[in-house]
């Protein structure tokens, strides 16, 4: 029984075909039904059914993988505790953050890291929506915070920080209806909505929360978003952390949209499986905890 043998295993149950384990192996699809023939022969046990379209794990063959899939985390493990141990004070260091984020939450880990390792240069990079998990996976970052929409968790390695709230605001000059019910929309057509554009990529373009056949907007980060709106010229969500003072004031008003509702969203640290641990990824991601949310 060899690693490799393991590995395609895994592969196949992950994305339920050989073809798609050959592409995430980068190997050809005969070369995996080699792989898992011999494996089979090897501990004269059928692992998959191939009378359906789709390879199914038989009985013995799933008690065979959990177990498989323990080895594999184990071996995971054993990488991991090497790179540590082979590992010297990074050069550079780069994190990707969720532009949603309250950053004076990041900053007391940051400074400590910095001031530990002053030869490290920091890289902070304010990503939106899928741009921190773009960043982290071209391999651009070495740590990103951010939500867990669209990470593959089976590449990722992941632990919750905290929580962001999105609260949909408008200056109080935009002359929306004062009222406590649930405003429909076709109230705020005529309005403007103001959205982000997306970091990450197409794939990461914002697709909930927008208002169907209203008018919108696009800028290029939430600083420009909340300018936009505090002018009145739209409205839109925003984080709390950045609203709270014009909140209390009056200067923007909380919104009650149908389609639109408060999103509280968990923020998350991530680090990739495969990627070598430096000494000062490993203390800045020990630093950033439990964040207390915004």
């Amino acid at each position: 029984m060899k690693h490799d043998q393991l590995i395609a295993l895994d592969a196949i149950v992950s994305t339920g075909t050989f073809r798609g384990a050959a592409e995430r192996l980068h190997k050809s699809q005969s070369a995996i039904s080699h792989t898992i023939r011999q494996l089979e022969d090897q501990l004269e046990l059928e692992l998959f059914s191939r009378e359906a379209y789709r390879p199914v794990l038989t009985p013995a063959g799933e008690v065979f993988y959990r177990e498989a899939s323990r080895v594999l985390r184990q071996m995971q493990g054993l990488r991991t505790t090497a790179a540590r141990l082979r590992a010297r004070e990074e050069p550079e260091l780069t994190i990707a953050v969720s532009a949603t984020m309250d950053l004076d939450l990041l900053l007391p880990p940051l400074a400590e890291t910095g001031r530990r390792y002053p030869a490290t240069h920091l890289r902070l990079r304010m990503e939106m929506m899928g741009g921190p998990i773009a960043r982290l996976l071209e391999g651009k970052a070495d740590i990103a915070v951010a939500s867990l929409d669209g990470v593959p968790l089976e590449t990722v390695e992941a632990a919750p920080v905290g929580e962001v709230t999105i609260r949909p605001v408008a200056s109080s000059d935009l002359d929306l209806p004062a009222t406590c019910r649930a405003l429909a929309a076709s109230e705020v057509q005529g309005h403007v909505q103001v959205v982000t554009a997306d970091s990450g990529g197409a794939a990461h373009e914002q697709s909930r929360d927008l208002l169907a056949g209203g008018l919108k907007w696009t800028v290029s980060d939430l600083a420009a978003k909340k300018k936009v709106i505090l002018a009145g010229l739209g409205w839109g969500g925003l984080p709390d952390h950045m609203t709270d003072q014009e909140r209390r004031s009056g200067v923007l008003l909380p919104l009650n949209l149908e389609g639109f509702p408060l999103r509280r969203t968990t923020l998350f640290k991530m680090r990739r499986r495969d990627q070598a641990i430096g000494v000062v990824a490993e203390e800045l991601w020990n630093r950033i905890g439990g964040l207390a949310p915004s």
